[in-house]
């Protein structure tokens, strides 16, 4: 039985206008990298454009994601396409990782002979580079706590705002004392920058797609809550997972006892068991199996 319907909006969704103006302002500064990096040789200033690029593709699939989950369940996909955000932070963070080593690539073979570099242009392009990301970066400070796709663009826009500053102290060494490797240093840096970073962001979007308890969420302590509900004496097959981002769902079989059965009080147990979860757990899609002292020897063994 469930307690709660679905959660009309997701994470994502709450937050789709400030992503799609980090999706203009991030598309504006690609173009604006990209011929400046051609122009003035940079490859940190390309290496920056590239990461923009994955940036604008990222925001992009997240906004299309989240469009998807707002389509209505079906009998065929009981969650509809809520996923679909998941799925476009896995894509994300993959995109991220391939940058990381074609930036560090690049720079090892740009190491031994590094091209000349138009500093003035360089240094420009990348304040405007930088000045937009914390723009962005403001935009999305709010949404990057609920959800793995802004999460992913906070994330992306952080690593451009660094690369941009690593871009601008290049550019300041190159012009004060003429080291043209220091382009290739700064390069080096936003591809070490962004590798962990698209790490992180795989890692959490896995235990999502693994199943993994959500963070914040101790079954030990849930199951606690729920043996101190009145006419509960046990609680097996406790699992706890997330359908995306800001929904974590919760299902266990509650063994109540006799007396609570007679008297027809399991309507009650039920509304507490979903009150307590989501007071204390934020946890608002519960299921709960109600079953009398006994019927756990009928089931199969070996759950928890």
């Amino acid at each position: 039985m469930s307690g709660h319907a679905h959660a009309p909006a997701t994470a994502t969704g709450r937050h789709r206008r400030r992503l799609v103006v980090v999706l203009c302002l991030t598309a504006g500064v690609v173009v604006v990298q990209v011929v400046g990096g051609l122009l003035s040789g940079s490859l940190a200033l390309l290496a920056d454009a590239g990461h923009m690029l994955l940036d604008a593709t990222g925001v992009g699939i997240a906004l299309l994601a989240a469009a998807l989950a707002t389509r209505p369940a079906t009998d065929a996909r009981t969650f509809g396409l809520l996923r679909a955000e998941i799925l476009a932070a896995l894509a994300n963070a993959v995109l991220l990782a391939a940058l990381g080593v074609w930036i560090l690539v690049e720079a090892v073979r740009r190491w031994s002979d590094p091209p000349e570099v138009a500093t003035g242009l360089m240094l420009a392009v990348a304040a405007v580079g930088a000045l937009t990301n914390l723009v962005s970066l403001l935009l999305l400070r709010e949404g990057q706590a609920e959800s793995l796709n802004v999460r992913g663009a906070y994330l992306e826009v952080l690593g451009d705002l660094l690369g941009s500053v690593a871009v601008l102290a290049a550019g300041v060494v190159i012009a004060t004392t003429g080291y043209r490797r220091a382009d290739v240093l700064a390069s080096a840096a936003i591809g070490l920058f962004v590798l962990p970073r698209a790490w992180s962001l795989l890692r959490s979007v896995l235990d999502v797609l693994l199943e993994a308890t959500p963070k914040g969420i101790d079954l030990d302590a849930v199951r606690r809550h729920i043996l101190g509900v009145p006419g509960v004496v046990g609680v097996h097959d406790l699992h706890a997972w997330t359908i995306t981002s800001g929904m974590p769902v919760l299902s266990a079989h509650v063994v109540v006892d006799e007396e609570c059965i007679a008297d027809g009080r399991t309507g009650e147990v039920l509304d507490a068991l979903g009150a307590c979860l989501s007071e204390h757990f934020d946890t608002d899609h519960c299921t709960f199996q109600v079953e009398p002292i006994g019927h756990g020897e009928h089931e199969a063994v070996g759950h928890r």
